[in-house]
C-alpha cells in the first residue's frame, strides 16, 4: 500500500497556519486541480479534498497531529501499541474503529471524529478564477462565467421522482433519515447511526425515479453565471454567489461559488491602494518656460497644467480620478503623475549656440565647452 503523504506537505502549509491560511491553499489547489477544469486532476483533487477535511476542524487536526493518518481515521493506535493489549491488528481488532467507539461514549464529540450529520445533505463549494480588465476592476462590471456543475434537476425539480409519482417513505431507514447499525467490538455491542444512503436523511424516496437524473435529483449540465464586480476590486480578491455551487444528490442546499478575480495589467497605469500612478516626459524646455500636456486617466484624458521651473521626479496630483473604496467608504483616491523632465543627447549647432548663451548669461560654465 501506498504511503499516504503529509497532509500539510499536500496543501504546502506548515503546521503551525492558521485556519485562514490553510482554507486559503485548500481554494488555490481545488481550483488547480479541480476535474471540471481542463488539465484538472480527479486524484489529486480527491487528496486535497481529504487533507483540507481534516485539517479544518480543530479535533481531527489535533489528532492528525497526534497520531498522523491513523488518528485522522479515527484510529490513533492503527500503528500498534494499543492501550488495551495485543498488537494492533490481531484477531478481533481488524475493521476496529475507535472514532466510532468515541462518538458512543463522548455524545458524537469523539476528537477522532464528530459528529454524523443527518437530514439533507449540503452541496459542494466551488472556485473559479475570472480575469477582468484593469478598468472594470476600477469602476466595476457584469461579468458571465461559464461552468459545468451538477446543479438541480429542472426535469423533477431536485424531488428525484417521475413528475407525477409520489414520495413513499423510505424502505430502509423507516422514514426516519438515519440508520444504526451495531458493531462488535472488544468492549461489547456499539451502536452507530448514520445518514441513510437510499434516501439521503430525507426519509422519503419517489415511487418511480426521474427519468432524468434517475432518483439522484441533480443532473450534471453547462450553467452561465452573471457576476457583478464592485468598483474597486484589487486582485486577488473573492467573490461569494451563496447558493450557485454544486447541488447535492438527494437534494438539499446548494453550495456556494466562490469567483477569485485577477485583474489584468494595465501598462499605463500602477495602483497603490486606492491611488493610481503613472509617468509622463517633458521636454526642458518645457519644464523650464512650463507647459500644458495631456495625462491618460481611467477618466479619459484631462490636461495637467506644468509650471515654470519643474525638477525631474516632480509629483502632480489629480484628485479624485484614483479607484473607489469598497464598502461604505466609496470616496475615490487620487491619480499622481511623476513627470520626467528628458535632456537631449544630440543638439544642432544652432542649439547649441542658445544654450551656451544661457550658460554664460546665468553665469555658469558650458557643459558642452571643451
Amino acid at each position: 500500500m501506498a504511503t499516504k503523504r503529509d497532509y500539510y506537505e499536500l496543501l504546502g502549509v506548515g503546521k503551525s497556519a492558521s485556519a485562514d491560511e490553510i482554507k486559503r491553499a485548500y481554494r488555490k489547489l481545488a481550483m488547480e486541480h479541480h476535474p471540471d477544469k481542463h488539465g484538472g486532476d480527479d486524484a489529486k483533487f480527491k487528496e486535497i479534498g481529504e487533507a483540507y477535511e481534516n485539517l479544518k476542524d480543530p479535533q481531527k487536526r489535533a489528532a492528525y497531529d497526534q497520531f498522523g493518518h491513523a488518528g485522522a481515521q479515527g484510529n490513533p493506535y492503527a500503528g500498534g501499541g494499543n492501550p488495551f493489549g495485543g498488537a494492533a491488528g490481531a484477531q478481533g481488532f481488524e475493521g476496529f474503529d475507535f472514532g466510532d467507539i468515541l462518538n458512543q461514549f463522548m455524545g458524537g464529540n469523539s476528537p477522532f471524529g464528530g459528529a454524523r450529520s443527518t437530514g439533507p445533505q449540503h452541496g459542494r463549494d466551488l472556485e473559479v478564477s475570472l480575469t477582468i480588465d484593469f478598468h472594470e476592476a476600477v469602476f466595476g462590471a457584469e461579468k458571465p462565467i461559464n461552468l459545468t456543475l451538477e446543479d438541480s434537476c429542472e426535469h423533477c425539480h431536485a424531488s428525484g421522482a417521475e413528475p407525477g409519482s409520489k414520495q413513499k417513505t423510505c424502505d430502509t431507514c423507516k422514514g426516519h433519515g438515519q440508520v444504526t447499525r451495531v458493531q462488535q467490538t472488544i468492549l461489547g455491542a456499539i451502536q452507530q447511526t448514520t445518514v441513510c444512503p437510499t434516501c439521503h436523511g430525507s426519509g422519503k424516496v419517489p415511487e418511480t425515479p426521474c427519468s432524468v437524473c434517475h432518483g439522484t435529483a441533480v443532473q450534471r449540465r453547462a450553467k452561465t453565471f452573471t457576476v457583478k464586480i464592485p468598483g474597486g476590486v484589487d486582485n486577488g480578491a473573492t467573490i461569494r454567489l451563496v447558493g450557485q455551487g454544486a447541488a447535492p444528490r438527494g437534494g438539499g442546499q446548494k453550495g456556494d461559488l466562490y469567483v477569485s478575480l485577477r485583474v489584468r495589467p494595465d501598462h499605463r497605469f500602477e495602483r497603490a491602494g486606492k491611488d493610481i500612478h503613472s509617468r509622463a516626459s517633458i521636454p526642458m524646455t518645457d519644464a523650464a518656460l512650463g507647459t500644458d500636456i495631456p495625462v491618460e486617466t481611467v477618466d479619459g484624458s484631462v490636461t495637467l497644467k506644468v509650471p515654470a521651473g519643474t525638477q525631474s521626479g516632480r509629483v502632480f496630483k489629480l484628485s479624485g480620478r484614483g479607484v473607489p473604496g469598497l464598502g461604505r467608504n466609496t470616496a475615490r483616491g487620487d491619480h499622481l503623475v511623476t513627470v520626467t523632465v528628458e535632456i537631449p543627447t544630440k543638439l544642432s549647432q544652432k542649439q547649441r549656440e542658445l544654450l551656451e548663451q544661457f550658460a554664460a548669461d546665468s553665469g555658469k560654465k558650458s557643459f558642452w565647452k571643451h
